[in-house]
């Protein structure tokens, strides 16, 4: 199941409509007071979120989502208005798994969904501990820590830092960081990355330095 919430009714049904013709189970509803509602009669795999909506807008509705340990791990993704570019960084900093502008083609748009859930149900790597430092992902836990101190991070977060540290030393273009993390390769979206890194170095503290960018190229993590 697929929840939109978009509050215009015609964007509203010509989604859910596509959803449906594309092989997905989807709700629409107008408000964020309505996806409280149904977030207690059933969770959805995923939720498209539009930003502009009457009273409670969709990055407070975002930010109770990941708040809530119940609501936490549903990927998200925010829909916004062409240009808005304060929305897509505040977006993802609050934790959203993606974005996509208005007006958006059905195509790039259903493949965005596809991308979003194959990366939040894809299969762990068998290696049960990776550790670089003070750093240390237990895989299967889906736990991070810094020392014996728990650090929680959003889906993305997690795969970006796990992918760095399978891969330690070795320099990943944004490119290739954007095609695995989110699985598409869609030019323009490399800001996606930067934003990603940043609230990843801010969350691991002093461990943050041992991502290293590598200007004009991408980022690596050390030793």
């Amino acid at each position: 199941m697929i929840y939109c919430v978009e509050d215009e009714r015609n964007i509203r049904e010509l989604i859910v409509y596509t959803l449906e013709s594309s092989g997905f189970h989807a709700k629409g509803m107008d408000s964020g007071q309505e996806l409280m509602q149904e977030l207690e009669k059933e969770l959805p795999e995923l939720i498209l979120l539009d930003v502009m909506l009457p009273g409670e807008d969709g990055l407070e509705i975002l930010s109770r989502l990941k708040a809530s340990e119940v609501t936490r791990q549903i990927p998200v993704i925010m829909v916004t208005a062409k240009g808005a570019e304060y929305d897509k960084v505040m977006g993802l900093d609050y934790g959203a798994d993606d974005y996509i502008t208005k007006p958006f083609g059905m195509m790039e748009f259903i493949a965005r969904i596809r991308a979003v859930l194959r990366r939040a149900g894809k299969e762990e790597k068998n290696q049960e501990v990776l550790q670089i430092g003070d750093i240390q992902i237990q895989v299967k836990q889906h736990q991070v820590l810094i020392g014996d101190q728990k650090v929680t991070l959003t889906l993305k977060e997690f795969e970006l830092l796990k992918y760095l540290m399978e891969n330690q030393g070795i320099v990943m273009s944004r490119d290739r960081l954007l095609g695995h993390v989110w699985g598409y390769d869609f030019d323009g979206e490399t800001r996606t990355v930067d934003v990603h890194i940043r609230t990843l170095r801010q969350k691991l503290g002093h461990c943050g330095d041992m991502i290293e960018t590598v200007r004009g190229v991408g980022y690596r993590i050390g030793g």
